[in-house]
């Protein structure tokens, strides 16, 4: 009686979240990251979707398990490939990085979901890429420094010249120059996502050479907060989650993430028998991208933030990159 009671639950959860069709059993995320769960960036920014969506539908009905501090390649297929055999319905691979372990592995377990981000490319049809388009919040963070800059110097503290970094980098150093052409914008990279120390070196000689605004993203940023935090009058935009709990005095926007929505586009397509195939972008269009501002800004630049924003999220303004 209690397994036909948690099927019927689980079937109405499902029904009521979006999908047409539900499974027979409570669902199995794995998730499997670079860094861990509450590193204050990119990972914890897809554990809080993961949670959220595990509130909306009850933990009897979503199962996770999560595989931390996994960025060797050989560890993480070895983990990937463990959640596949013990039969988890859908396996989460945080980063761009291990989009190849999956296309090694995913042909093995066809029933399978497999997902990895930041990425467009889905050369199996169990595996699901999630492509935030970093420009966008990139773009406007820019703005808000540019109109806001007194050195007209910024610093940007990337991990890898590659990806999501470069778009949000370019993207940012566009809406500095769209309205300070006179600004310069020092874009230097550490080579890692996770060398905090590297990434806080970056940003005080960025702040020694006299940036007055930072940015920069994965999990790495933090070490780059920090830096800023210890001077005063030094602001940070930060992206993939809001760090203003890390520095309240510093950050003074952030562009968020909504892993929430992915997770649950996953989800309901695999329940309608869409096991992957495809990429699923976040932009402003969709709301899969959020802008929160955390302090009170000048009147000036708030009223081109709205503009830009509603621009870029009715499409009427793309970010270009090469």
């Amino acid at each position: 009686m209690r397994k036909r009671t948690l099927l019927l639950v689980t079937t109405m959860l499902l029904v009521a979240f979006g999908a047409t069709a539900a499974w027979s059993a409570p669902i199995r995320v794995g998730f499997v990251v670079p860094s861990t769960r509450d590193d204050l960036a990119w990972s914890q920014a897809m554990y809080e979707g993961i949670i959220a969506v595990q509130k909306e539908l009850g933990e009897e009905n979503l199962e996770l398990s999560i595989s931390e501090r996994l960025g060797n390649p050989v560890d993480a297929a070895a983990a990937i490939r463990q959640y596949a055999t013990q039969g988890y319905d859908i396996i989460i691979a945080h980063g761009a990085q291990y989009q190849s372990l999956l296309n090694d592995i995913a042909p093995d377990f066809p029933k399978t979901t497999f997902a990895y981000g930041t990425g467009y490319a889905t050369n199996f049809p169990n595996i699901f890429a999630y492509d935030p388009h970093a420009q966008e919040g990139a773009y406007i963070g820019g703005i808000i420094a540019g109109m806001m800059t007194k050195s007209n110097l910024i610093g940007l503290v990337g991990p890898v010249e590659a990806g999501d970094a470069v778009k949000y980098n370019k993207g940012f150093e566009m809406g500095v120059k769209a309205v300070n052409p006179n600004a310069v914008v020092r874009i230097a990279y550490t080579g890692s996502f996770n060398d905090l120390v590297g990434a806080g070196e970056i940003a005080k000689a960025a702040i020694q050479a006299g940036a007055d605004f930072l940015s920069g993203s994965s999990q790495q940023s933090v070490g780059a907060l920090k830096a800023a935090a210890e001077h005063e009058g030094i602001y940070w935009v930060s992206t993939d989650l809001n760090m203003k709990d890390l520095a309240p005095d510093a950050v003074i926007a952030a562009q968020v993430y909504n892993f929430r929505n992915v997770v649950k586009d996953m989800i309901d397509s695999r329940a309608k028998g869409e096991l992957g195939g495809r990429a699923i972008p976040l932009s402003l269009a969709n709301g899969y991208i959020e802008i929160q501002i955390n302090m009170p800004l000048p009147d000036e630049v708030m009223k081109k933030v709205e503009e830009v924003k509603a621009q870029l999220a009715s499409g009427e303004l793309k970010i270009e990159l090469n």
